[in-house]
Order: structure tokens, then C-alpha cells, then sequence
């Protein structure tokens, strides 16, 4: 038992770092490449057993070191509020605006409602360790998705004389929008292999 629980959270442990770094965030590549045996090593006690806690770690943005996110892992099997105000506590001391918290099980309503009262102070988001056991970007039926800047979306829209509203939607709930943190507005541009043009490209907007 405790080697099946060390073993999928070795493959959650990858994909969120994964996914950090796929937001432009700092992550070391050894935390990304590191075997079952070196996670067990770094993390498991004597029983076999990992401290979900020692996996909980913070890193700042590539671009902007004041950008920082804190991942937060709790060994709760539904979160409830209590856990949230735990979380929020760590960002308000840690001065950290954004915060993503992973659990083995399930989050109640109540806890939710957190989420969304907190929104103008800190951007939460909340995944199961079931969402993390497998990096759906790297499917191959994922094409890549790139993040316009405002920018990028401007000139987009102004040299094709577009409306916001013209373009094709991404709800934000899609598992690719929340890999990668994208919020209502945003456009990404997604990129297909095509046997006839070599790639394809299309634009998205988050809703």
C-alpha cells in the first residue's frame, strides 16, 4: 500500500512541477527527472510512507521574482475550510499571491466557496491527485497551446478586425485552460501538425 501511494505521488510530484514550469516559473529539471527510487530516498520514511508536507514548495516567476506561486499538499481526505484558511495563512505570511492546493480526495462546497470569496486578494486553484497523474499535455492528441500576451491578443484581434466574442471558446474549466492557469479573456494559440501545411494554427479564447 505504501508503495502504491508513494509511487502516484512520485508521478504528481512530476507533473505539478511540470506544469509550474509550463506557467514560466522556476523549477530545478532534476525535480522533474527524478526516478521513483531517488523520490522514495528524498521523501519516504522508514515505512515507505511520504510527508505529503515535504512536498510543498514555492518558486517565482522566470520574468518577475515578486510573481511567486506556493503549492500546498494536504494529506485531507475531503478539504474543508479549516485547510483553506491554512493555506491562505502560509501565502498572507509568505507575502505570495498565488497558491495551488492538491489533495488525495475531494474538496466540499464550503471549502470552494473559499476559493471564489479570496479572489481579489489571492488566486487559488485546487487540484485532485488524480488530476496530476498523468501530464495531459504531453498526450499526443494535445496540441501546443501558447499564451498570448495582451498585447499578442490586440494585435490578433486588430489585424484580423475581430471581436473578442468572434473568437472560438476554451471554457475555463478544460483541462488544458487549468494546466495552465488560464483565465477568463485570456486567447491561446494552439498549434496542430497538418499532413498538408506542416502545422496548423488556431486561436482560442478562455471563457
Amino acid at each position: 500500500m505504501a508503495d502504491e501511494e508513494s509511487a502516484r505521488l512520485w508521478q504528481v510530484n512530476r507533473t505539478i512541477h511540470e506544469l509550474v514550469k509550463d506557467r514560466g516559473f522556476q523549477v530545478s529539471d532534476e525535480e522533474i527527472e527524478m526516478d521513483l527510487a531517488q523520490f522514495r530516498d528524498m521523501y519516504a520514511n522508514q515505512m515507505g510512507l511520504v510527508d505529503r508536507n515535504q512536498l510543498n514548495f514555492f518558486t517565482a516567476a522566470n520574468d518577475n521574482p515578486s510573481d511567486q506561486i506556493f503549492v500546498f499538499f494536504t494529506d485531507e481526505r475531503s478539504v474543508g475550510v479549516k485547510t483553506m484558511r491554512k493555506l491562505l495563512s502560509i501565502l498572507d505570511e509568505k507575502s505570495i499571491k498565488r497558491g495551488i492546493i492538491i489533495f488525495p480526495g475531494n474538496m466540499t462546497p464550503s471549502a470552494r466557496k473559499v476559493i471564489v470569496a479570496m479572489s481579489s486578494q489571492f488566486r487559488l486553484e485546487e487540484f485532485s491527485e488524480a488530476d496530476l497523474l498523468v501530464n495531459i499535455t504531453h498526450h499526443t492528441l494535445v496540441p501546443r497551446h501558447q499564451l498570448l500576451t495582451p498585447e499578442e491578443k490586440k494585435a490578433l484581434l486588430d489585424k484580423y478586425r475581430l471581436k473578442e466574442t468572434q473568437l472560438p471558446r476554451m471554457q475555463v474549466a478544460d483541462p488544458v485552460a487549468r494546466y495552465y492557469g488560464l483565465r477568463r479573456g485570456q486567447v491561446v494559440k494552439i498549434t496542430r501538425p497538418s499532413e498538408t501545411a506542416g502545422r496548423y494554427v488556431s486561436y482560442r479564447i478562455c471563457f
